[in-house]
């Protein structure tokens, strides 16, 4: 798992949105970080009492695993900007690079046959034999746009997840800016 390229925007325009359902003059609140907003932020998922989080767009690119984007495609809160793909690159790649640790050599050289095959054919049958054989080690790069308040229910499915790389990806979202404040608590859940 990698995350490169992180950009966070509209923090402190959400804290000040949290204030406007007890302002009366919506001129006056600021974005300052007060006990009402760490409470909000911290409420239950689903309450909508944290709803201000996504007004705090977070973009960056993940490097996952075929076997990490599978899940990661089920939550409807995340969008692709883009992302390598394998449809159109997969017999460009460098296999010993594009696999993890877990994927055994016997496949990295069963694919490294499958793709020398494909590339002196350029047979259409031989492409899909090696697309798919592809095993779920290999890791793609997709540009990727979400917000706090979804960063936050990944957070609370996933930090306990049995793939390494889902529980990376929970280390580094407590990593952004005011996240542990705003969506865990602080130090309770550390």
């Amino acid at each position: 798992m990698k995350v490169e390229n992180v950009k966070v925007y509209g923090l402190e325009n959400a804290i000040r949105c949290s204030k406007f359902p007890m302002a009366v003059n919506t001129e006056d609140v600021n974005s300052e970080v007060t006990k009402t907003v760490i409470n909000l932020g911290n409420s239950d998922i689903g309450s909508g009492h944290g709803q201000f989080l996504v007004g705090i767009i977070v973009q960056f690119d993940l490097t996952f695993t075929n076997k990490a984007w599978v899940e990661l495609q089920r939550y409807h809160f995340i969008d692709f900007i883009s992302s390598q793909s394998t449809m159109h690159k997969l017999s460009s790649f460098d296999f010993d690079g594009q696999y993890n640790k877990y994927v055994d050599q016997r496949m990295i050289d069963i694919m490294e046959e499958l793709k020398d095959t494909y590339n002196t054919t350029k047979d259409k049958e031989d492409y899909l034999r090696l697309l798919y054989s592809n095993p779920s080690g290999f890791e793609l790069t997709a540009g990727m746009t979400t917000n706090y308040q979804q960063l936050k229910t990944m957070y609370f499915q996933r930090k306990n997840h049995r793939l390494p790389e889902w529980r990376e990806f929970c280390e580094w979202v407590k990593t952004l800016p005011m996240f542990n404040e705003l969506c865990l608590g602080g130090e309770q859940h550390e």
